[in-house]
Order: C-alpha cells, then structure tokens, then sequence
C-alpha cells in the first residue's frame, strides 16, 4: 500500500518545479523584450532632438545669410549688430560665427552641444554681391 502511494506521487513531484522554471523562463524572455523596447525609445528621442536642433541650427544660419544679402554691401554692419549671445536662448550651449573666405563670400557656422554629448555645427555659406542698379 505504501509502495503504491510512493509510485503515484513520484511522476508528479518531478513536474512541480517544471512550471517554475517555465515561468521564469518566461519572465526573462518578456523583461528582454521590454528592456530592448525602451532602448529603441530611447534612441529615437536623442535622435529626433538631434534631427531638430539640426534644423533649428540650419534655419538659423539660412536666416543670417538672408539678412545678409539684404543688407547688400553693408552687411558687415549687419554682423556687428547680430546680437550673438541670442543664439544661446535658441540652441543649447549655441555659438554663432561668421567668417569671409572671400572678399564676397561669407560662411555662418552654428554650433550646439547637448549636456553629455558631443559638439555639432552647421556651416552655410553663400556668396554676397551688390546689386548695382
């Protein structure tokens, strides 16, 4: 009699634990699953603040140019009167330079920096004549 309980309860103390283990196997695999979800998130939020300080940057070096061939040939008084430290308010850690290669031509760099990232700039570069009537 004894022998007999012995032999049904035998198979089903082995299968005890097996649910356990699935289970956890499980767990993992769906933690995994989630864990590689929120880096993807992750990423693409950098990545699209990126993507938008890079064109805030771009808009901004475009607009300089712009005001700078409405100025004609006056615009190197319209680079003394950019306020620089306006690009600051704009773009995270934003500088603003303005270089002649030339005589006429004229290239605006825009740079930002995220907290913890890397540097990044913008160049446009735009050849300014004077419109003579």
């Amino acid at each position: 009699m004894l022998n007999v309980i012995q032999q049904k309860r035998t198979p089903q103390g082995k299968q005890q634990g097996s649910v356990l283990i699935e289970a956890m196997v499980a767990l993992v695999i769906f933690s995994m699953g989630v864990l590689a979800l929120v880096g993807l998130q992750s990423a693409m939020i950098k990545n699209s603040s990126d993507n938008r300080y890079r064109a805030e940057a771009q808009l901004i070096a475009q607009t300089h140019i712009a005001n700078m061939m409405a100025f004609g040939g006056d615009a190197a008084n319209y680079i003394t009167q950019v306020n620089k430290e306006k690009i600051k308010s704009q773009l995270p850690n934003g500088t603003l330079t303005f270089s002649a290669l030339t005589n006429t031509m004229v290239t605006v760099t825009v740079g930002w920096q995220v907290p913890g990232g890397t540097r990044h700039q913008v160049n446009a570069s735009s050849y300014l004549f004077d419109v003579m009537p």
